[in-house]
């Protein structure tokens, strides 16, 4: 995946409540490069990117009963719909293509709910494998997010690409490594989510929309609930509300009125570093901006559009 962490320098920045507005609209003028991948993968399915923008976009437009949940989802995190809007389109055109009906992909994660598979590598659970003593710093975390990010955090650093007590690891996430059964890389439902972001965001969930805290030992669980668009709407919400917090508190920034911005992170995720990062550019000197890549550039492109939506 192609990530973007060049910024621009920009003079007198909007304030407010302390924080440092980010502008709307484009840094860049024009698009960004699409990464190779997504290229490919839209050749192969015989299509194009605007063919897929534009079907997902009808979806939406013909579909008030999602908007309607899009809406209340929304309300209950605390966000502007418009963010989640630009995630599904951003996901629909560049990652998948979308369904024509809802109900399609509600009949899609039925399809999974009776599957029987587990999280795991070579034969070790994941929930064997941090238990190991590599692990132990994480056990203090007291949010899913902070848990599971610690262990990322020590899978880069002690596991990615090494070899350990007899075992090669491969030189990949951890997220492709140990929570994704049927191959590297897939992400599902109408929000596309990841299901190691799933178990980050599971407290957030839980605790706002009253689903069940997702379990590791439960990776069936865990796929149905990314897959259900109910469910996969509030993880989707969840991941945008992080971002926006993340900003507010490690970068002083407030990056809820740029969509395109909250709709780069849902792409690249890590929002936390990302916003450390940009925290630690900015002492001293003149201001820079978080800048979209070609995903979120296309959201604030048709952002009228989208919020036409509404």
């Amino acid at each position: 995946m192609l990530v973007l962490t060049g910024l621009i320098l920009v003079t007198g920045p909007a304030m407010a409540d302390g924080l440092r507005v980010v502008p709307e609209g484009n840094r860049y003028q024009e698009q960004p490069n699409v990464p190779g991948a997504s290229v490919r993968r839209t050749k192969a399915g015989k299509t194009s990117f605007d063919a897929k923008y534009e079907k997902v976009r009808n979806l939406l437009a013909n579909d008030g009963k999602l908007i309607s949940k899009i809406k209340a989802t929304a309300r209950a995190y605390g966000i502007d719909p418009i963010h989640m809007i630009g995630a599904i389109v951003g996901e629909h055109t560049y990652n998948v293509d979308a369904y024509d009906r809802l109900q399609s992909y509600y009949v899609k994660a039925a399809a999974y709910a009776g599957d029987s598979f587990r999280f795991g590598y070579e034969g070790e659970s994941v929930a064997e494998f941090v238990s190991r003593p590599e692990f132990s710093k994480c056990e203090g975390k007291k949010s899913s997010y902070a848990l599971w990010s610690c262990r990322e955090s020590v899978w880069d650093s002690q596991f990615r690409g090494n070899t350990v007590g007899g075992t090669s690891y491969p030189n990949n996430r951890f997220s492709a490594v140990f929570f994704q059964p049927f191959f590297a890389g897939q992400t599902f439902g109408l929000g596309q989510i990841n299901p190691l972001t799933a178990l980050m965001l599971a407290d957030m969930v839980s605790r706002v929309s009253g689903y069940d805290r997702l379990d590791e030992n439960d990776a069936s669980g865990v796929y149905t609930a990314i897959m259900d668009p109910d469910q996969s709407l509030a993880y989707m919400a969840a991941s945008i509300r992080h971002s926006i917090d993340a900003y507010k508190s490690i970068a002083g920034m407030d990056i809820s009125g740029n969509p395109g911005i909250t709709a780069t992170l849902y792409n690249v995720g890590n929002p936390d570093q990302r916003a450390a990062a940009l925290a630690a550019r900015n002492q001293g000197g003149e201001v820079q901006w978080p800048e979209e890549n070609y995903y979120g550039w296309l959201v604030n492109d048709k952002l009228a559009e989208l919020k036409a939506l509404l």
